[in-house]
């Protein structure tokens, strides 16, 4: 089937639209961060109607986890642009650009866990790719750093992650403020991944 020239220019026409909605976007949440973020802000900043954001964008959620994915994604590569950490210490030390992202603002993570899992293949979206990378990337980190080999690189790694959503979860509890998302992961972690006598 061929696309008529017409077709091309709307299908352009609508790509550029988008990418100056995801740019004014970006600069509204510079500005304010993610939970400051009002479409009506977006609108007039990409100089378009109210109408044409809800064209591209169900509703402002949709929009923020195509943002944030984007910017966890970011933050992966750069985990994983060095060598492969081989200690606790190493592993959260590696991770901090995904976990200083994930905690940045209440929102934000409230956000992530709200898009974390789908309860159908259609609802896959961008956010439970980034979890499934988050295991993915710890796996096989695990497979060749000095842990505990009684358990599965899978199970670890899974453990690793729930450790981690824990901590951050009392980072943004009042009765458990005190103790930083760093400590407590590595307190969590040290516990779960030192090898046993």
């Amino acid at each position: 089937m061929r696309i008529s020239l017409m077709e091309k220019t709307v299908q352009k026409r609508t790509l550029k639209t988008r990418a100056r909605l995801i740019a004014a976007s970006e600069e509204v949440i510079q500005r304010g961060g993610y939970s400051a973020l009002r479409v009506e802000d977006v609108v007039q900043v990409a100089g378009v109607a109210k109408g044409t954001f809800f064209a591209h964008f169900h509703d402002k959620d949709a929009l923020m986890e195509i943002l944030m994915a984007e910017k966890l994604n970011a933050c992966f590569d750069q985990a994983q642009a060095g060598d492969a950490p081989k200690t606790v210490a190493q592993i959260i030390a590696a991770m901090e650009p995904v976990h200083s992202f994930m905690t940045s603002e209440r929102y934000v993570f409230d956000l992530l866990i709200r898009y974390s899992g789908a309860a159908a293949v259609a609802e896959i979206g961008p956010i439970a790719y980034c979890f499934e990378r988050y295991f993915r990337v710890l796996m096989k980190w695990l497979e060749t750093a000095d842990v505990r080999q009684d358990v599965a690189p899978e199970l670890l790694a899974e453990g690793v992650q729930a450790f981690a959503i824990q901590a951050m979860s009392l980072k943004f509890c009042a009765l458990h403020s005190s103790q930083s998302f760093q400590g407590r992961l590595e307190v969590y972690l040290q516990a779960w991944l030192t090898p046993t006598a």
